[in-house]
């Protein structure tokens, strides 16, 4: 399963890159907010340091105006990925801008449906939202099992970009019914290395070397 980052903190993303877990990145409108920052200046900064795919979503609502504005984010650099949410002017604007061999991340899906079309308007990949359908009492991670198995069914080459992963929990049960990739904050992504039984055998290893009396340097 890819990782891709869902932050535009440069410093953060860097340090995740340098540990070989950045397959990608994504972001929106709120985390460009965030960040304080020009959205073209710092997504550009991002693609400088992973070539993998960096999602920068258009904010306009009618598909031609999306169209111009992923047009325009396309030229920041080659692994821009066009964002546009799961509505039919966005499904118009992914059939264009996907005709153009411009790669489009369709987000905001929360139904299995919504995963179908984007599909078939010709989606690089699909953005279904995990944490969100579990804040309304729904199983998000059903709607991901469900989507695989429909992409499976057809041979389906969407890439099923599980987000709104708030936890270790999440990304277990990510790659356990067979995400593409999952996006998640840089919290998330290094509270994988996390376990209270590491903790408590690398303090008890530490005392015992210490008792030894030796050193390896």
């Amino acid at each position: 399963m890819k990782f891709f980052v869902d932050s535009a903190d440069v410093d953060a993303i860097r340090e995740l890159h340098d540990f070989g877990m950045v397959d990608g990145v994504t972001t929106n409108p709120s985390i460009i907010l965030k960040s304080g920052r020009d959205i073209m200046e710092v997504t550009r900064e991002i693609c400088s340091i992973t070539d993998g795919p960096v999602s920068a979503e258009v904010v306009s609502l009618k598909a031609d105006e999306m169209i111009a504005e992923g047009r325009k984010l396309a030229e920041i650099a080659p692994n821009i990925t066009v964002k546009v949410p799961l509505t039919w002017d966005g499904l118009k604007a992914c059939k264009v801008l996907s005709g153009e061999g411009k790669m489009v991340n369709v987000t905001l899906c929360f139904s299995v449906n919504q995963a179908l079309i984007a599909a078939k308007a010709g989606a690089t990949f699909i953005s279904p939202f995990i944490g969100r359908l579990d804040d309304i009492n729904l199983d998000g991670m059903e709607l991901i099992s469900d989507i695989r198995q429909v992409y499976d069914n057809y041979g389906f080459e969407t890439q099923i970009l599980a987000a709104s992963v708030r936890s270790a929990n999440h990304v277990t049960q990510c790659a356990l019914v067979g995400a593409d990739v999952m996006t998640a904050p840089p919290s998330v992504i290094k509270g994988l290395a996390s376990h209270v039984l590491t903790d408590k055998g690398l303090d008890q290893f530490v005392k015992d070397w210490a008792k030894t009396g030796q050193k390896i340097l």
